[in-house]
Parts: structure tokens; sequence; C-alpha cells
């Protein structure tokens, strides 16, 4: 009578339980890390707005330093510009913090009159002048101009925004550009690729426009009017728009 062949008995089973308990340790890990960064984001949001609220009550300074997001977290010495976050709605107390944050962080260019900032109807109008962001007749953005626009973006809240292009009232006609529409809105353009580079800037509530020389800034008689024509302006549009 044959007996029958016992196979062989593997001793490596645990390996496949082991092998998952490893994956779902791995899973709860990254949860856990999701969760943390989300919890920071808050963070930084709450205190945006208890300082907006004590700014108005007279409690802290005016121009009191926000906690940035890098500050909480820790910078890492990426030397990336800080993220400053602040609420995700274009309400009047959020514009008053992203104004209060452009004024220090730019402060030498709008000493230089390369960034001026004013309130309009439709909202906060960060204007950057051809001087400091663009050669005559260019669209490229000058590499000595991209840390400052870095720092605007940097405090731009998540909510929409408009870039407009601005020129004078002296006629373009060049192979690349037939009038001072294009010129306008690739300039604009321009400005609006580099902020998307922004997590924090969404494309969704962006739009761009060119107008040319029929939005002037100033009167376009003298040579100091058309500069100041010349420009590309960052509208936060408020909710109403």
């Amino acid at each position: 009578m044959r007996k029958k062949r016992q196979g062989k008995v593997s001793h490596d089973r645990w390996l496949v339980s082991y092998a998952d308990f490893i994956t779902l340790l791995f899973a709860f890990f990254v949860v856990l890390f999701a969760t943390g960064q989300s919890d920071m984001r808050k963070k930084v949001e709450l205190a945006a707005s208890i300082q907006s609220a004590f700014n108005q009550m007279g409690i802290f300074e005016p121009h009191s330093a926000l906690p940035s997001e890098t500050a909480l977290i820790g910078s890492g010495g990426s030397g990336a510009p800080p993220i400053v976050s602040v609420p995700l709605r274009s309400t009047p107390e959020s514009i008053v913090i992203v104004r209060q944050h452009i004024e220090q962080s730019a402060q030498p260019e709008i000493a230089q009159g390369m960034i001026a900032i004013h309130q309009s109807v439709n909202g906060l109008v960060i204007s950057l002048q051809e001087a400091g962001f663009f050669d005559s007749g260019a669209t490229d953005i000058r590499g000595s101009a991209l840390p400052v626009l870095d720092r605007i973006a940097a405090v731009l809240p998540e909510a929409p925004l408009r870039v407009e292009g601005h020129t004078d009232n002296v006629p373009i006609h060049t192979p690349q550009f037939a009038s001072n529409w294009e010129l306008s809105s690739s300039r604009a353009s321009s400005i609006a690729r580099h902020l998307l580079l922004h997590p924090n800037i969404r494309a969704e509530q962006m739009s761009v426009a060119g107008y040319a020389e029929f939005h002037p800034a100033a009167s376009n008689s003298t040579a100091e009017g058309r500069a100041r024509n010349r420009r590309v302006d960052i509208v936060l549009l408020t909710e109403a728009q």
C-alpha cells in the first residue's frame, strides 16, 4: 500500500500577514499626516480672523505681524517666501489684512513707485508699474521683479481676482503686437501665469483682461502720466463682483 506524500509545509506564510499589517500601518500614518496639515491651515485661518477682529477693537497694533503657516509648521530653510494664510473670502476684513501684508512685504518697491495700492469699487487694486516689471514693449516679467511678485502672491486669499493689462495711448505696431490690445493682454497673461504657480491662487477663480489705453489711471498728456498708465493691475474682487 502506497504512502501518501505529504506536501511541503511553508514556514514563511507569516510574511503575508506581516506585509498587510505594515501596509495598514503606513496608510494610518498617511491619514494622520494629512489631518495634521489640514488642522494647521485651520489654525492659521483662525489666527487671521482673531487678529482682524482685535484690530477693529483696537487691541492689537494695526500692523502687527500675522504668524505665517510656514512659521507655524517650521521653515525648513528652503528660502521660499512665507505663506500667509488669510480668510478664503474677499470680505472687507480680509482685504484689510491683505493690504497690510502687501504694504509690509513690498515696502521698498512701493517707495520706489514700482507698486501702488488703492481701493476701488471693484475691490483692492495692486498696480504693477511697467518700469518695475517689464521692459519697454516686452511681456516677459523681469527676473528682478519675481521675488516681490511671489511675496504678493503668497498673501492673496483663495478668492476671485482679475488681472488687468493697461497701456498708455502711444500706438504700438510690431511683428509681435499689432496694437496695445495685444500688448496689454499678453502682459496680464504673463502675470496671471506666474501667480498660478502658487497653490493659494486658483485658475477657476481668476480672469485676465486687456484694456489697452482705454482705462487710464492718469492723463496721457505728460510722460509721468503715461508711465502710470503702463501697468498691470491685480484686482482682488469683492464678493459683490
